[in-house]
């Protein structure tokens, strides 16, 4: 098991971290968390080679992948860099891609009763305006569960705050910041329920985020 115990924080900077191989010859990975070797809970960094692809395989509690660069197909359609989907509980595929790609994957990791399956196309969504300057692109809600773009103007703060159920971040680009520390593009957050923290950043910086989604501790 990695980093599988969510009431600790974790911060990876994915830059720092060997790609090691798949099953599938072409397709490498950089672990952030994994309950068993190759099937339940998972959230990895993973990169195509061009030409590769991954045998046909279900998802029998969910995935959700942010494409980082790149090119991303199955048999459903190409999916271009700044792509977010979700293939829900039930669903399968057999993805590839002839260009190369790299993704943000989260395997395993729905509520069973989440079915809805889409794609969104993030560079063709319009911002929101969301609060103290920043802008926001809504992603998916569920219940407790809300997914997010979040894009930060230079210098700006966010007031203090506390995340139920957790808060689990990846920086797209610039640099996230709180008082904990400096977070690069490529660093992957996940603090735990109830954690708290006030974050800022100095330049532009955009990121992916997620909250409410994190076991509750008993």
């Amino acid at each position: 098991m990695l980093n599988m115990n969510f009431n600790e924080r974790v911060v990876i900077d994915t830059n720092a971290i060997n790609w090691e191989p798949s099953p599938m010859q072409g397709v490498d990975r950089k672990k952030l968390a994994r309950e068993e070797a190759e099937q339940g809970h998972a959230t990895s960094i993973v990169r195509y080679a061009p030409g590769s692809e991954f045998k046909a395989h279900a998802h029998p509690l969910g995935e959700e992948i942010l494409v980082l660069d790149g090119v991303f197909s199955d048999e459903h359609g190409d999916y271009p860099a700044g792509t977010y989907f979700r293939n829900p509980p039930g669903t399968s595929h057999a993805p590839f891609s002839k260009e190369g790609c790299t993704l943000f994957v989260k395997l395993h990791q729905f509520d069973p009763r989440d079915l809805k399956q889409f794609a969104i196309n993030t560079n063709e969504q319009e911002w929101l305006p969301g609060i103290g300057g920043l802008q926001v692109m809504p992603l998916h809600d569920f219940e407790h569960e809300h997914v997010a773009l979040v894009k930060w103007p230079a210098g700006g703060v966010f007031k203090h705050h506390r995340h139920f159920g957790g808060e689990e971040i990846l920086v797209l680009s610039g640099v996230f910041r709180d008082e904990n520390g400096s977070y690069p593009a490529g660093t992957w957050l996940r603090s735990p329920h109830n954690s708290e923290h006030t974050p800022f950043v100095e330049e532009e910086t955009v990121i992916w985020v997620k909250t409410g989604h994190l076991p509750l501790p008993y």
